[in-house]
């Protein structure tokens, strides 16, 4: 249990504005989800994956309402100007009328003291200013059109302004600086809770279907939020070819990245870029590389003592999946197989500087066996397999070296997982399913406690 001060208003969204609701985002907006509920002895108890966002540019209501406030005056305007152009039409007209009119009488006066070719110029030109009775008809017609529209547009805006203020005392733009207020007050809340257990993995979130059926995408887990960069890494054998994708919007159209050719080509899929280097398995070795993408050199490298390589334990689909880097609230984190282990899955912290291994754990579960794997909170999770009807099945917990069977759903979507890391920056899991690139949300269990609780 974790002794916070949640003040009242932001109780009040954890505990019933937010209670049972999750909101997933489109890959623009974030990726968000809010569980919470109240426990039997008034405890509130809440799940959260959380980049601040705004909720009234999500709230369909607000934004439509916006929307229809926007169309009303954009047509009101629009009115405003034909009217204006209309009138000036109109007195164009009313003075060729007067002209008409004043052409019809000379040509009346003048009928027995005209010549014949006089009274025939006269009269084709009267013909030709005819059809501007009919257009000052129309005209006329227009304009009280106009002036009816006008008035309607006005009643309509009134009735949408008091729909607003039905909606709340406070105007749009105060409402969405209210909300954000809460939100952010709920974000710093959670990341003040640190770490919680696997509960649950969302429905998947494709992001783009790009390259082989094999391979990994990834964001840094340590660059700030600001940092959207993607770096993409197709084929899981002797590549060596890295796109580096500005934002995450550049990688879902295809734009706007560099290339980095790495010196050494990668084994398998399991690579991780943490803090401006990409950590990965040199090919047909049991070395760890560390690449350095500003200055584009390798900072370190070093062999992990005892580690199958080259598909001697690789996860159940193969892939020279021998050796996983993952990076969690914690740090490092090499998963792979020794000899000495019989096959078994072993869990090494590493330094990120040196490359060294800091202490490793025998989780005790065979590694053929894992579809895959991920690190969260220093908790190695175990998918059951790479196919369709995979779940999570195994937790392996390093600070007290024992572990659990779990039974937490995961949607296996294209049928083929070939990589599968946690970002806890952004809290969520990054998957590579057969030639698609796919996020999933997570639900981690954590208890707030008000104040004066025990």
């Amino acid at each position: 249990m974790w002794p916070l001060t949640v003040p009242p208003p932001l109780l009040l969204l954890l505990c019933s504005g937010l209670a049972g609701q999750t909101l997933f985002q489109s890959p623009e907006e974030g990726w968000q989800l809010y569980t919470s509920a109240q426990a039997p002895d008034g405890k509130c108890v809440c799940t959260a994956v959380i980049p601040a966002q705004s909720a009234c540019s999500r709230d369909g209501r607000s934004r439509e309402l916006r929307r229809l406030m926007e169309k009303v005056q954009n047509v009101s305007q629009s009115m405003e100007v034909l009217e204006l152009r209309t009138y000036r039409d109109l007195q164009y007209v009313r003075s060729m009328e007067t002209l008409m009119r004043s052409l019809d009488a000379r040509l009346q006066a003048a009928d027995g003291s005209l010549s014949a070719k006089s009274f025939q110029e006269l009269k084709d030109r009267m013909t030709e200013l005819l059809p501007l009775s009919s257009v000052l008809e129309q005209y006329k017609v227009d304009t009280r059109t106009i002036v009816r529209l006008r008035d309607e547009v006005r009643n309509l805006s009134g009735s949408l302004a008091a729909i607003q203020e039905e909606m709340g005392a406070y105007g749009y733009e105060d409402l969405q600086q209210r909300v954000m207020a809460l939100e952010a007050r709920l974000h710093a809340c959670a990341q003040k809770l640190g770490c919680g257990k696997l509960t649950g993995v969302s429905n998947p979130i494709t992001i783009r279907a790009m390259g082989s059926r094999f391979g990994s995408w990834m964001t840094d887990t340590m660059a700030p939020s600001s940092d959207t960069r993607v770096w993409y890494m197709d084929g899981y054998y002797k590549g060596r070819r890295v796109l580096e994708f500005r934002t995450l919007g550049d990688f879902i159209k295809g734009q706007n990245f560099i290339q980095h050719l790495l010196p050494q080509p990668w084994a398998g899929t399991g690579h991780v870029v943490y803090n401006g280097s990409l950590f990965y398995n040199k090919h047909q070795s049991n070395v760890v590389v560390k690449y350095h993408f500003r200055s584009r050199s390798v900072l370190a490298q070093r062999s992990l003592p005892g580690a199958g390589y080259n598909n001697t334990f690789p996860y159940s689909w193969g892939g020279f999946s021998d050796m996983d880097f993952m990076v969690d609230e914690s740090g490092l984190w090499a998963v792979y197989t020794t000899n000495q282990n019989a096959g078994n899955i072993v869990v090494s912290r590493l330094d990120p500087h040196t490359l060294e291994v800091l202490r490793s754990w025998d989780t005790g579960y065979p590694k053929r066996s894992a579809g895959e794997a991920f690190m969260i909170c220093g908790v190695l999770y175990v998918t059951s397999s790479h196919l369709a009807g995979a779940k999570v099945y195994f937790a392996y917990f390093t600070n007290t070296s024992s572990y659990e069977y779990t039974d937490v759903p995961f949607h296996n979507q294209y049928s083929h997982i070939s990589m599968l890391d946690y970002n806890p920056r952004e809290r969520a899991l990054y998957t590579w399913n057969n030639g698609h690139q796919v996020l999933y949300n997570v639900t981690l269990f954590h208890v707030i406690s008000t104040a004066g609780d025990p």
